[in-house]
């Protein structure tokens, strides 16, 4: 179980020294017991009050966070679990309004059982009223970047946490929709917790309490520089900036173990960068795809790259998760081409593939800030081209793009296994062929 701070307390930990202000709270008529006359409920909310020190579940205020202005959300879990009620709504919506108004980010610190009981179905409407503030932010093109504490379940966690651009967890925190007391009773607990959500892509990264106030800046810094500018195509880092000779010579060389890989491309491109992880729908592609944010000569560069192994759909929906995201901040985007092609395999088609694919066709082709792609090694068909931007691709030396693999083409023709390098040159997969085709731009370092 993840250490569990107070509302104040986690501000005080994350905030930039005496930068917090609290927003004040909006005004509701009090009725007595609330809406439903609920036997009992003024009572627990005055010990609620006395035991917290606070008047509602949430704290709301702006801070600066590694010098970013934001609007901080903190739940108390301390009043009656965290949960939500009217009064918790009002003071939501104001701030996420107060955020729209000024153009901040918003950070929702999400510690909470879920809707308030003794509210019925009135508490439960205000995740409608959550999940409208946090689509008009995202419409406004406003980042959120949520914190998962310990507890993280119910609506809070539908809404306020699953339903932010970056979520970041602590370590050992519960986080599900069920919380402990309604899950079935034979349900695994492990598949309830920040790690659990890791992994099945709902969440981006478990932050150790120590590191989370600079992971957080840093996200905040990242989130908040639009820019118009198309990122600019790393260049080569391979040994020979010598062109290759024949189509098979371009393979041999995009194949060689010995090749630069996209975590080398990111590491020489980018001065800092941090990731994303998982497509939000059940899976992560971590070893595949890598996604993130990055410094590039002062500016914010989203990225998404594959790593030369097969794509899996995970892999694409993330990708399109990325780009969706950079656009609506105005971020421009690079994405790096390298893979035999997507994964093929029966699980790959039972998880989508095909719609996967497509899903990133859509956003690469939708985008209206500027994508920029590198060719660093083997550009396998569809799979490849789905991360390509179209007028904008450009290729290193040791690379080639190609329709198929030229075994397979030799294959589908019926040709013996001599001809696959004849083969090669006749589909004109080499760096220059792609470029007098028209389908990329040019060669870098080439």
């Amino acid at each position: 179980m993840a250490e569990r701070l107070s509302a104040r307390e986690v501000v005080t930990a994350l905030a930039d020294d005496a930068t917090f202000a609290e927003l004040p709270a909006p005004a509701r008529k009090s009725r007595p017991d609330g809406p439903l006359a609920w036997p009992g409920y003024d009572d627990s909310r005055a010990r609620a009050a006395e035991r917290t020190g606070e008047q509602e579940s949430v704290v709301c205020g702006t801070a600066r966070v590694g010098g970013v202005r934001a609007v901080l959300i903190a739940f108390e879990f301390g009043f009656l679990g965290g949960s939500l009620g009217e009064r918790t709504g009002d003071r939501l919506e104001a701030a996420y309004a107060y955020a729209r108004e000024r153009r901040l980010p918003v950070v929702p610190l999400v510690a909470t059982g879920g809707s308030r009981m003794q509210e019925g179905m009135l508490a439960l409407t205000q995740l409608q009223r959550v999940a409208r503030q946090s689509a008009l932010n995202r419409e406004a093109g406003l980042a959120q970047v949520a914190v998962l504490r310990d507890p993280t379940t119910g609506g809070g966690w539908a809404t306020l946490g699953a339903g932010a651009d970056v979520v970041l967890a602590l370590p050992g925190a519960q986080v599900g929709f069920a919380g402990s007391r309604v899950r079935p009773a034979d349900a695994d607990p492990a598949a309830y917790t920040a790690e659990a959500q890791v992994a099945a892509g709902a969440a981006d990264a478990v932050v150790g309490p120590q590191e989370l106030r600079e992971t957080l800046g840093r996200w905040l810094r990242l989130l908040t520089r639009p820019s118009t500018t198309p990122a600019p195509p790393p260049g080569p880092l391979g040994e020979s900036a010598v062109l290759p000779v024949t189509g098979w010579d371009a393979v041999r060389r995009a194949r060689s173990p010995q090749r630069p890989r996209a975590g080398a491309y990111l590491d020489a491109y980018f001065t800092e960068r941090t990731a994303i992880s998982g497509d939000r729908c059940g899976g992560a592609d971590p070893h595949g795809m890598l996604c993130g944010f990055g410094t590039h000569e002062g500016r914010t560069v989203a990225y998404a790259a594959q790593t030369g192994t097969a794509t899996r759909p995970a892999g694409y929906r993330t990708a399109a998760r990325l780009i969706r995201l950079a656009d609506r901040l105005g971020i421009p985007v690079l994405t790096l081409v390298d893979t035999p092609g997507a994964a093929n395999d029966a699980e790959a088609e039972r998880q989508g593939a095909g719609a996967a694919i497509a899903d990133l066709f859509g956003a690469v082709a939708g985008a209206r800030t500027p994508v920029t792609t590198l060719v660093i090694g083997e550009g396998g068909s569809g799979g490849a081209l789905a991360l390509a931007a179209p007028g904008n691709t450009w290729a290193t030396p040791d690379s080639y793009f190609s329709v198929i693999a030229p075994e397979l083409a030799a294959a589908i023709l019926k040709r013996p296994p001599r001809e696959v390098e004849s083969t090669a040159d006749q589909l004109r997969i080499r760096p220059q062929d792609l470029v007098e085709l028209g389908v990329i731009r040019g060669t870098v370092g080439g």
